[in-house]
């Protein structure tokens, strides 16, 4: 059963669902649940400039770039530049 339970969240947060379903940016969650790995340490690698994809930081928001999320999990590269500041 726990199969089954991953292959649906597999296909919840696959290419195929996310570019048929997400709009131009998605949550920070969301993306973090695409990559495998918790919310907190999606926005954990946000504040260190190290989330895999972009971020847009929109006032107290921060959203992440869908065409970039893909790119990365498409090809398994990070598309990430960490600032000099």
């Amino acid at each position: 059963m726990h199969t089954q339970h991953s292959a649906i969240q597999d296909a919840q947060y696959g290419p195929a669902h996310i570019r048929a379903t997400w709009s131009g940016t998605g949550s920070v969650a969301e993306a973090s649940k695409a990559f495998g790995f918790s919310r907190a340490k999606g926005y954990a690698l946000v504040r260190q400039g190290q989330f895999p994809c972009r971020v847009l930081r929109i006032g107290r928001s921060t959203r992440v770039v869908t065409a970039s999320l893909l790119r990365v999990l498409e090809s398994g590269e990070p598309e990430y530049t960490v600032s000099s500041t």
